[in-house]
């Protein structure tokens, strides 16, 4: 089966340093270099469609654009790309959510994913009007999807929850496809919920063996559901054409950090109630020492970022080697980033991926028929 990857359209900014953000942190400065405007994102799509990713995926919270609007309407400046909304339960009721699915479906030719997130800071929910503590937003995500799940079936929903209270909810029209549902949690709530209703689980980039881990884990719970699920991962990257210049483009990226942004940004992260976020603080400790924490495998993303902290980092051909050792741990997805998103798109798309075809383990989503690769990367700057 050929591996699936995805793209991120950066809707809290872009630029050519890293751009923070997320899990209660603000989006540093560099967020304005590149402004979130469609214009701007459409370019990303446009790239990331052309060189081969399936789909991009966007976030959710009040430190970005919304995702839904956003989209929709870069969705009209691409054909084939599918969009991985991140959206929040908590924050719309669950017929809405499947009635606006299916309206998305109809206008894009079938090409949303869904990327649940359930929510893991309290403040910035309460801020939203969600006074729940982190335990009942997962119990809630579970009534939320059981019901929508329903509603997509074409079956009439009447349910009373200790959440959410539904009476002969219904869909005149059903969404075509049904859109997958991508999910990610380390805590043993967000476990069960993804063991009975995701498609896809999505893990942060940690250390193979962490993440053999987690796949287990899932897969376990997931089973004793009657079910099996794929297995993604949400990575950043930096790849180019000798490992040399990568690793000094990680260094510059790194040398652009201010001291007090990374000792203020790590005060904030260390508040989540996340336990993947948790997870990730534990792969670099706050400190510039020690960041490389497998091969190829560099944290210091997670410094200024709150999310998915680390990166893969080296030779096209490393960072390929890289993904087959994820790929015989069971991943099947990658939802990858880069800084700035329009170039490096171009970097992986055409790096990494010719080489991941000749291997047999990717095909151009279009087909024998998709775009050729260009002979050079555009804007890249530099050698190549």
């Amino acid at each position: 089966m050929s591996l699936t990857f995805h793209w991120f359209l950066p809707t809290n900014g872009d630029s050519r340093h890293v751009v923070g953000g997320g899990h209660g942190t603000p989006v540093t400065a560099a967020g304005g270099d590149r402004p979130p405007a469609v214009r701007y994102l459409a370019q990303i799509a446009r790239a990331a469609e052309d060189v081969g990713f399936t789909g991009v995926l966007t976030p959710t919270g009040a430190w970005c654009e919304d995702a839904w609007l956003t989209t929709a309407m870069v969705s009209q400046h691409t054909e084939r790309l599918k969009f991985l909304v991140a959206f929040r339960p908590g924050f719309v009721s669950p017929t809405l959510a499947a009635q606006m699915a299916a309206t998305y479906q109809r206008q894009t030719g079938g090409r949303l994913l869904l990327n649940v997130v359930t929510g893991g800071e309290s403040q910035e929910q309460r801020a939203y009007g969600d006074f729940l503590d982190k335990d009942a937003r997962y119990a809630r995500t579970g009534e939320f999807l059981e019901i929508v799940r329903r509603l997509w079936d074409g079956r009439t929903v009447d349910l009373d929850g200790d959440h959410l209270r539904v009476e002969q909810a219904r869909l005149t029209r059903l969404p075509d496809p049904v859109p997958e549902v991508y999910f990610g949690g380390s805590s043993p709530a967000a476990g069960q919920v993804a063991a009975r209703h995701a498609d896809v689980y999505l893990t942060w980039g940690e250390p193979p063996a962490q993440v053999a881990e987690k796949i287990a884990w899932i897969r376990k719970l997931a089973a004793e559901q009657g079910r099996t699920l794929r297995f993604g991962i949400r990575l950043h990257v930096i790849t180019r054409d000798t490992s040399e210049a990568a690793w000094a483009e990680a260094d510059r990226l790194l040398a652009g950090f201010d001291p007090e942004t990374v000792r203020s940004v790590q005060e904030g992260l260390r508040r989540s109630e996340s336990e993947g976020q948790r997870r990730m603080l534990e792969l670099h400790g706050g400190g510039r020492d020690g960041l490389e924490i497998h091969p190829n495998l560099w944290a210091g993303i997670g410094l200024v970022r709150g999310g998915a902290g680390t990166a893969l980092v080296g030779s096209h051909a490393e960072v390929a080697e890289r993904i087959r050792e994820y790929q015989a741990l069971g991943i099947d997805e990658f939802v990858l980033s880069g800084y700035p998103h329009l170039e490096e798109a171009y970097w992986f798309g055409e790096g990494v991926l010719p080489r991941l075809a000749e291997a047999g383990l990717w095909t151009h989503p279009a087909g024998p028929a998709g775009p050729a690769p260009a002979t050079e990367i555009p804007f890249a700057g530099g050698a190549r």
